[in-house]
């Protein structure tokens, strides 16, 4: 068996001619890449191993096919995190970002947030324009007092306090035996589901509904 595989082997290398040498160095590299995979489970790479594969990728289109060591997704991971770190660098050498707000102009928002609980961030932005002080608005609403709000009921709870004074309203259509339609409007009360009030025309506009909804609650019988 073993003098088989040694006589194939050898006419295989013969018929290779003039490209014997590099196929041979092929072959001895890959056997020794197959033994390293049998006997390290994750093979360890280096920064510069990974510079390497990643700028490989992109000079060399058929790189995906000499790679065994790990999967072409992990080497595109490494050349997105390396864009990132490099702009992540190249956008700290003008600076450290937007400069700190003062510790003044921090306690005037919330002094003013908290004497003021119904003004939101762009009043109080306003205000302080108007005082001389340059600051965005977005600074502003990170600097506000945040007041604590009772919780707010859940819809069916809103609809259970609230359904006596809740009504519907809508348009719907009717065709006529002459392939006409006619557009009905109708107001239905959700307390007892009834109609307070309904119309039938054939044209409609805002002022004809806005008719309607006098008709249907005269006086001050609306919710």
């Amino acid at each position: 068996m073993v003098l088989m595989i040694s006589t194939l082997f050898r006419t295989l290398i013969s018929a290779l001619g003039p490209q014997r040498d590099l196929a041979l160095e092929n072959l001895a590299l890959r056997q020794q890449i197959a033994v390293l995979q049998r006997s390290v489970k994750r093979p360890r790479l280096k920064k510069i191993d990974r510079v390497f594969w990643a700028f490989l990728s992109k000079v060399w289109n058929d790189w995906t096919e000499n790679l065994t060591l790990v999967k072409p997704d992990t080497v595109v991971r490494w050349h997105r995190k390396g864009f990132r770190l490099y702009w992540t660098w190249k956008s700290r050498q003008n600076g450290k970002g937007r400069p700190a707000v003062a510790s003044e102009i921090r306690g005037l928002i919330r002094k003013m947030s908290r004497a003021n609980p119904l003004w939101g961030a762009p009043r109080v932005h306003g205000e302080l324009l108007k005082l001389g002080i340059e600051i965005s608005q977005a600074a502003v609403s990170k600097y506000m007092i945040r007041l604590r709000k009772p919780p707010s009921p859940s819809w069916r709870a809103f609809l259970s306090n609230h359904v006596k004074d809740l009504v519907s309203i809508d348009f719907f259509t009717v065709p006529t035996v002459t392939f006409n339609a006619l557009f009905i409007f109708v107001v239905l009360a959700h307390e007892r589901r009834r109609i307070i009030h309904f119309n039938v025309t054939e044209s409609f506009g805002a002022r004809w509904t806005a008719r309607q909804i006098v008709e249907a609650f005269p006086w001050d019988t609306a919710p």
